[in-house]
C-alpha cells in the first residue's frame, strides 16, 4: 500500500514495508476466513495477515477500544461455498461494546469500512458467531459481558462497494451470568430454522431456535460441564445416504473436558433399537432433552466425552468441510475436532474407525516452554494447517507436510509486541531494528535476504529477542562506533542495563543479510560468548561461553518443567531461516554485561553519541534533584557527568551530529542545550549553554538537523517549532509549523542533501497519524541559519498509520548518498512496529 502527496516542488511516495504486532491476549480474538487470511485484534486495530507469507498486510483503524473478537463472513467453515466470492466480510467487536463490519475485495486486496452496528452493547463484546445462509446473506450473533445477546441478519451487495443491509432479528437477555461462547447453525431437514447455542458462567449450554427472520425462543439446555463453558461449535449437517438428519455440537469448558452432542431429526433414529439389550455399546448415546423448532423436533444426546487436556480448554473447532463437487453445494463434513488449551497443547480428535470411540490422534505444542498456554486454535480452510494464539501475544502455526501419515511441522508466523511499544532504535548501519515495550521484552526485527519471495531486501521477521525482563521497558539506545553490537535499555527500575551481542546472533545476522555475508566476521573473532541464559527468579541474563558449549548436560525435557525453579537451559543456535516463537523466547537472549546505578527513579529516556563514547540517561522526576541527566562513559561505564537543568522528567535527549551539543526536552515545557567536550585532559566536561520555555504544554520530542545546528521540538500543545543554535551558543526560534490536529509525540529529522541543506522531518501524533515535512534551511555567509522553508509533502494514509499514539520515529541510514529512497521506522501504543519506504 502506498500514499502520495504533492506539495510544492516535491513528490513524495510512501509505501508500507513491514508491520510487526502481537495478538491481544484474549479468547475469540482470532478468525481464519474462507479467503485464507487471518484476522486478529492488535490493541485498537484489526490486523490481517497472510499465513503463506507470514506478513501482516494491513491494520484497520476504527475501534476506540481494544479489539476483543473477530469473525469472518464466510468463515473457514464455508470455504467450500466461497471459491467464487469477490467480496469477503469481517466483523470485529471491541471492549467498548462496538461492532464494525469491514469489506475485503479479493482481486484488488483492498479494505473498506462498511458500517458500525447501531445497537451498542453496554460492555465489551466477548464473542461473535456468524454463518452464511446464502451467497449474499449471513446471520450473526454477538454476546457481551452486559448479559445481552444480539442477533442480526446482514444482506451483502451483489457488487463491491454497495451498501450492506442490516436487519435486527432479536435481542436475548441472559441475566446476571453472561454468555461467553456462541455458535449458530442451520438445522438439518430443510426446515428453514436456525439454532443458536450459547454457554457461559452458569456451566450450561442454552439452545435457542428461531426461523430465518423470526424471533428466537428458548428450546432447552444441556448440562454436564462442571465449570464455565469457553467454546462452542456446530458442525454442518452430517449426510447419510444423501440425506442430512444429524448435526453435531462440540463444547469445551474450564473443567478441562470436551463434550460432543448429537442432534438427530426425530424419526431418523430407530427408537426401538436402543431398547434391545444386545445392541447397547460404548458408542450408543445417552438420551438428553428434545429440541423443538417449529413443527420439527430433534433428539439431543451426548455422543462423546473427550478427556486429555490438563488445563482449561479455551477453544474447540470442527475441521472445515471439503467440497465434493465444484458447484459449492455438496460437501463432506470431516469427523475431526481441534482443541486448544492453557496446558500449552493443541489436540486433534477423531473417532476410531472400528469402535467409533473418539481418540486424540495429534498433539502439538507440548514442548513449548514459553507459550504459557493457548487462548484459541483454528483450522485453515483446507484443513492442512492449524494455528494457535498464546498467552504471550504470539502465534503458533503447524502444517501437515506428511503425504500418507500425519506430520505436523512448525511454520513461520508474524510476531511482535503485545503491549505498547515505548522506543525503537536502528542498528549502527541500519541492519536491524530494535524495539522495547511494556510487554517487558526487547525484540530485533530484520529483513531476511535469502528468501526469494518479497522484493530485493527480503521479507521482514523478528530474528531475536535479546531481553526478556521482569519490568515494563521504557527506553533503549544502540551504542555507535566500532566493536561488537551493544545496547543500553531502561525499564521501570532505577538501573540501566548494558547488553552485548553473542556470537550466535552475529552469525544469524550474517545469514539474514546474506548478500553481504562477510559482515561482522571481524567482530566475531573476539566474541567468546555464544548466548545467554535466563535466571529463574532474577532479572539478569547470564552468559553462555563458547568453550562451555560441549559441557551442556543433557536433560530430560519432561523433568519438572512446570515448577517455578525449572527454567530450561537456552541452546543458542545460529539460525539459517527466520525463527519461530519457541526459539525466540529462550534461545536468542543477549548476555547482560553491566548495570548502571545512579538514578533515583525509574528510567525514562536514553541516548548515545555518534562516536560511541557517551550514553546519556534520565529518569521519571518531580523535582530538580531527581531530574538530572547522567552521562556514562562507554567501556568503563563510569558516571562522568550529572547535568542539572530541568525540574520534571526529561522526556527525550539527542546529541548533535558532531556531538558538541546535547539537547534535552522535558515535562517542564523547557528545552536545554549542554555543550559537551570530550577532548579535555580531565575527561568529559559539560556546560549548560541555553535553556528556554519553548511550549505551553509538555515537550515530548526533539530532533537535530543532521546537517547543522538546527533542531525541532514537538509538544502536547500540537505545535512543532524549529530552532537554531548560533555561533555564540544563543538559541533563536526560526519558525513554528502550522498547528497539528493532535498532540505531537514524536519527531525525527533526516538529511537529504547537505549542500542544499535539505531535509525531511517526520512528525508523529497522539492520534497515530504521521506527516512528513520538507525543511530547507537558508544560511547566511557565515553559516548561521537565517530562515527555514517548510512544506508538507506527505500525510500518511490512515490505513498505514498507527491507531494510537506514536511513541517514536527513526530514520534508517541510507545505503549510499545517491539512494532516492529512505526508510522510516515508527512504533506506538497500538503494539505495532512499522517500517515505511519514502521515495523523495
Amino acid at each position: 500500500m502506498s500514499s502520495a502527496f504533492n506539495g510544492g516542488q516535491t513528490d513524495v511516495e510512501v509505501k508500507r514495508v513491514f508491520i510487526g504486532a502481537g495478538c491481544n491476549r484474549i479468547v475469540n480474538n482470532v478468525s481464519w476466513g474462507a479467503c485464507d487470511l487471518v484476522a486478529f485484534g492488535a490493541q485498537n486495530a484489526v490486523a490481517v495477515f497472510d499465513p503463506k507469507t507470514a506478513q501482516i498486510s494491513t491494520t484497520l483503524p476504527g475501534h476506540k477500544a481494544s479489539v476483543n473478537c473477530t469473525q469472518w463472513l464466510p468463515s473457514n467453515k464455508f470455504a467450500f461455498k466461497a471459491k467464487d466470492l469477490d467480496q469477503h466480510y469481517l466483523l470485529s467487536g471491541d471492549a467498548g461494546g462496538a461492532i464494525i463490519l469491514w469489506e475485503y475485495t479479493v482481486l484488488e486486496g483492498k479494505w473498506r469500512y462498511v458500517l458500525q452496528i447501531p445497537e451498542l452493547h453496554k460492555k465489551g463484546v466477548t464473542c461473535i458467531s456468524g454463518i452464511l445462509v446464502s451467497d449474499t446473506e449471513a446471520v450473526f450473533a454477538s454476546t457481551s459481558s452486559d448479559g445481552t445477546v444480539y442477533i442480526w441478519e446482514v444482506v451483502f451487495p451483489t457488487t463491491g462497494g454497495g451498501d450492506c443491509k442490516l436487519l435486527h432479528l432479536d435481542s436475548l437477555f441472559v441475566g446476571s451470568k453472561p454468555m461467553v461462547a456462541l455458535s449458530l447453525a442451520e438445522l438439518p431437514g430443510n426446515t428453514g430454522h436456525l439454532v443458536l447455542a450459547m454457554g457461559g458462567l452458569d456451566n450450561k449450554i442454552h439452545l435457542y431456535s428461531g426461523e430465518r427472520r423470526g424471533k428466537f425462543v428458548r428450546a432447552c439446555e444441556l448440562k454436564g460441564h462442571a465449570d464455565w463453558i469457553r467454546s462452542l461449535d456446530f458442525s454442518l449437517p452430517i449426510f447419510n445416504n444423501g440425506e442430512a438428519h444429524n448435526i453435531l455440537l462440540v463444547s469445551s469448558s474450564q473443567d478441562k473436558g470436551i463434550r460432543i452432542w448429537k442432534m438427530a431429526l426425530r424419526g431418523s433414529l430407530d427408537s426401538s433399537q436402543s431398547s434391545k439389550p444386545g445392541k447397547i455399546s460404548l458408542a450408543s448415546y445417552i438420551e438428553g432433552p428434545v429440541l423443538v423448532a417449529g413443527t420439527t423436533s430433534y433428539q439431543i444426546s451426548l455422543e462423546s466425552l473427550l478427556i486429555g487436556h490438563e488445563d482449561w480448554v479455551y477453544s474447540v473447532e470442527w475441521q472445515p468441510p471439503s467440497p465434493v463437487s465444484s458447484d459449492g453445494i455438496a460437501y463432506c463434513q470431516h469427523q475431526s475436532i481441534l482443541s486448544a488449551s492453557m496446558d500449552k497443547t493443541m489436540m486433534i480428535w477423531k473417532p476410531e474407525k472400528t469402535s467409533g470411540i473418539w481418540m486424540n490422534v495429534v498433539t502439538v505444542g507440548e514442548l513449548s516452554h514459553c507459550a504459557l498456554g493457548f487462548y484459541g486454535g483454528h483450522w485453515s480452510p483446507n484443513g492442512d494447517s492449524i494455528l494457535a494464539h498464546g498467552y504471550g501475544g504470539s502465534f503458533h502455526l503447524w502444517r501437515n507436510v506428511g503425504t500418507g501419515l500425519d506430520n505436523w511441522q512448525p511454520q513461520k508466523v508474524p510476531s511482535g509486541h503485545f503491549a505498547a511499544i515505548t522506543d525503537i532504535a536502528w542498528g549502527r548501519s541500519g541492519e536491524y531494528l530494535l524495539s522495547v515495550s511494556d510487554d517487558q521484552t526487547t525484540r530485533i526485527f530484520s529483513p531476511w535476504q535469502n528468501e526469494t519471495s518479497l522484493g530485493d531486501e527480503g521479507s521482514w521477521h523478528e530474528i531475536a529477542r535479546p531481553q526478556v525482563h521482569g519490568h515494563d521497558m521504557n527506553c533503549v539506545t544502540i551504542i555507535q562506533g566500532k566493536g561488537n553490537h551493544r545496547f543500553v535499555s531502561g525499564a521501570d527500575e532505577k538501573v540501566a542495563r548494558v547488553f552485548e551481542a553473542p556470537l550466535s546472533f552475529l552469525k544469524t545476522l550474517g545469514h539474514a543479510i546474506s548478500q553481504n555475508s562477510t559482515f561482522s566476521e571481524d567482530i566475531q573473532l573476539g566474541v567468546q560468548i555464544l548466548g545467554a541464559n535466563m535466571s529463574a527468579l532474577g532479572l539478569s541474563q547470564k552468559p553462555i561461553y563458547v568453550h562451555a558449549e560441549q559441557h551442556t548436560i543433557e536433560k530430560n525435557p519432561n523433568d519438572s518443567l512446570d515448577t517455578l525453579e525449572a527454567i530450561p537451559d537456552a541452546v543458542p543456535v545460529v539460525l539459517t531461516e527466520p525463527p519461530i516463537e519457541d526459539q525466540l523466547g529462550w534461545h536468542t537472549l543477549w548476555p547482560e554485561s553491566h548495570k548502571l546505578y545512579g538514578h533515583g527513579n525509574e528510567l525514562f529516556a536514553l541516548c548515545s553519541d555518534h562516536e560511541g563514547k557517551l550514553v546519556a540517561s534520565s529518569c521519571k522526576a518531580q523535582s530538580a534533584a531527581v531530574a538530572e541527566i547522567w552521562l556514562w562513559e562507554v567501556g568503563s561505564w563510569k558516571a562522568v557527568g550529572r547535568l542539572q537543568s530541568h525540574s520534571l522528567t526529561v522526556t527525550q535527549m539527542e546529541f548533535s551530529l558532531d556531538d558538541k551539543f546535547l539537547l534535552a526536552v522535558s515535562r517542564d515545557r523547557q528545552f536545554s542545550i549542554f555543550s559537551i567536550d570530550k577532548t579535555g585532559t580531565d575527561g568529559t566536561s559539560y556546560k549548560l549553554v541555553a535553556k528556554h520555555e519553548a511550549h505551553k504544554r509538555i515537550i515530548w520530542s526533539c530532533s537535530w538537523n543532521p546537517h547543522g545546528y538546527e533542531f525541532a521540538t514537538g509538544s502536547r500543545d500540537k505545535t512543532v517549532k524549529i530552532w537554531t543554535v548560533g555561533k555564540d551558543s544563543s538559541v533563536k526560534l526560526l519558525m513554528t509549523l502550522p498547528q497539528f490536529s493532535s498532540s505531537v509525540t514524536s519527531l525525527s529529522w533526516a538529511g537529504l542533501d547537505s549542500k542544499k541543506n535539505n531535509g525531511v522531518l517526520a512528525v508523529g501524533m497522539e492520534s497515530g497519524l504521521i506527516e512528513l515535512w520538507s525543511l530547507s534551511v537558508n544560511r547566511t555567509d557565515d553559516g548561521v541559519a537565517a530562515n527555514v522553508l517548510a512544506t508538507l509533502v506527505a500525510r500518511f494514509d490512515p490505513l498505514m498509520c498507527h491507531v494510537s499514539s506514536v511513541s517514536r520515529l527513526a530514520w534508517r541510514k541510507r545505503k549510499n548518498k545517491d539512494c532516492t529512497s529512505i526508510q522510516l521506522a515508527s512504533c506506538g501504543a497500538d503494539h505495532c512496529v512499522r517500517v515505511f519506504e519514502v521515495k523523495c
